[in-house]
């Protein structure tokens, strides 16, 4: 009787998750998530956009009142030269922020929203409503991509943008390292 209940409540969960975001949304917002159809995903967030370089990112969380910056940090302990990390506290809807540069770029950033203020529940409502359907979605996390970028809801409570073209040439240059350690333990290996 149990199982069967916990059961009838998670698919009313589901449903209700799955259904929702089209009920009572008019307008655009509405329209994607009740037909499916998936509008181009944004490029960042508050004025803070994939690409930018450092100085801008620096000067936007200088301007933005929703951040706590308190300039540039004294050490990166990142595994490459040639990126580098901004943490930043937040105020009020945004706990903490981490923008990831790689090359002067600006590639991730990450947005720990506090609970006290919205709710997974809320965040993915709205996402859903704006970019329609995830394309992919587990327990851990809800995502959406273009092609250019994902944007995903992770467990408990942030929000992620990536910049595929920059992933994808991070993943192809570390597979090149590793296949090129694995030829080097190879010939070590077969010097024996």
């Amino acid at each position: 009787m149990r199982a069967s209940m916990i059961a009838a409540i998670a698919f009313a969960i589901l449903v209700s998750t799955a259904v929702a975001p089209s009920f009572g949304q008019a307008g655009a917002a509405g329209t994607a998530a009740a037909t499916g159809e998936a509008k181009a995903l944004p490029q960042g967030f508050r004025g803070f956009e994939l690409g930018m370089d450092f100085a801008a990112v620096e000067s936007a969380l200088k301007g933005d009142p929703l951040f706590e910056y308190r300039g540039e940090p004294d050490v990166s302990l990142l595994r490459r030269p040639n990126e580098s990390i901004i943490e930043v506290s937040g105020l009020s809807y945004v706990r903490r922020a981490f923008f990831q540069f790689y090359d002067g770029k600006l590639f991730v950033m990450i947005f720990e929203l506090n609970r006290s203020f919205v709710d997974h529940y809320s965040v993915f409502t709205e996402l859903a409503g704006k970019y329609g359907k995830p394309a992919g979605l587990s327990p851990s996390e809800t995502v959406w991509t273009d092609g250019s970028v994902r944007l995903s809801i992770e467990r408990p409570l942030s929000v992620k943008y990536i910049a595929l073209e920059t992933l994808n040439a991070l993943a192809a240059e570390s597979s090149s390292l590793e296949s090129a350690e694995e030829i080097r333990r190879q010939e070590f290996l077969g010097g024996f």
